[in-house]
């Protein structure tokens, strides 16, 4: 997608490709940036011969779906990262991935996705030569830091479709979530196993134990906070989630009883006059209502007062 010489700060006007830049590089110092786009192993192969990449870090870089992580390959480091953005009116958290191949005088990019956060890196720090004079270690922390921004807008992003659930469980129609609040959940999950592994590389390098300079490190202890942050707030979205999940479960439970209760009182008033009707619809001879000129309107009386004393006091007790 790219490639430039960058020397004391400044993206040099020679053109290069990926064959000659390290020799260009080797010649008027400073380091070489190479942005590849989802490449093949054909396409990769050169760039991992000319520059010593490990084959195992290829294989990662090619084949993607790897996990945030830092490792060391002798002179070289790789590290992935998983750019996050929110698409809000799917309610879907879309994962990306980047690798960096990290040297003394190169940094090799590899984006997987459809994630602008190179491009925009790039920009930025041809826009800072001040920074850029920090050599690979500038890209890396530039990249890092961008990834982990983005972290806090997919967060926000999750947080108000989160209010409005719970604005929806405890104040809206009375109906079920469930099915978006396990949409969500499952999309927090998704955005967790992107942010928790990045803690422990990050961790690394603000304690200049790999890679990281001194100078650098202070930087990259900044990144980790704001991923710490990230995790913090997930956890809380997590546990918001399933506030909402058992407030709503609790509520339809009560929705089933409240129908329950209605539907066994609307029950019991029907059967009184069903009942006495069952006993006048016997076939028997001998029953002194029969011959009596005010017994069927007595029975009837009998049914509507029976059954209005029942619904009066079932309506007291809040089951109808």
């Amino acid at each position: 997608m790219d490639c430039a010489v960058y020397h004391d700060g400044h993206r040099s006007d020679r053109a290069v490709d990926m064959s000659s830049a390290l020799d260009v590089c080797e010649q008027l110092g400073g380091f070489v940036w190479i942005g590849l786009h989802e490449p093949t192993e054909s396409e990769f192969e050169a760039v991992a011969q000319r520059f010593a990449l490990h084959p195992l870090a290829v294989e990662d870089a090619v084949h993607a779906h790897q996990r945030p992580k830092l490792e060391r390959y002798g002179d070289s480091s790789f590290m992935v990262l998983k750019p996050a953005r929110y698409v809000d009116h799917e309610e879907v958290v879309e994962i990306d991935q980047i690798m960096l191949f990290i040297g003394d005088a190169f940094v090799i990019s590899v984006r997987h996705g459809q994630s602008s956060a190179l491009a925009e890196v790039r920009h930025e720090l041809e826009a800072d030569p001040k920074r850029l004079a920090w050599g690979p270690l500038s890209v890396l922390h530039a990249v890092a830091d961008k990834v982990v921004d983005d972290y806090h807008r997919v967060l926000a992003g999750l947080a108000i479709d989160i209010d409005e659930i719970e604005t929806a469980v405890f104040s809206g129609p009375r109906s079920s979530h469930a099915g978006r609040i396990f949409k969500l959940k499952r999309e927090v999950l998704e955005f967790r196993r992107a942010v928790d592994p990045l803690a422990e590389p990050l961790e690394q390098l603000s304690g200049g134990t790999m890679l990281a300079s001194p100078d650098a490190a202070p930087y990259f202890r900044d990144v980790h906070d704001h991923v710490m942050r990230v995790r913090d707030n997930l956890n809380s979205l997590d546990d918001l989630l399933q506030t909402a999940l058992s407030a709503n479960v609790a509520q339809v439970g009560m929705r089933q009883n409240e129908d329950m209760r209605k539907i066994s009182a609307w029950v019991a008033i029907i059967a009184l006059p069903t009942m006495i009707a069952g006993i006048y619809g016997m076939n028997f001879e001998h029953m002194p209502e029969l011959e009596w000129t005010f017994g069927y309107p007595l029975v009837v009386g009998v049914m509507i007062v029976s059954c209005f004393l029942l619904y009066r006091n079932f309506k007291r007790r809040d089951w109808l």
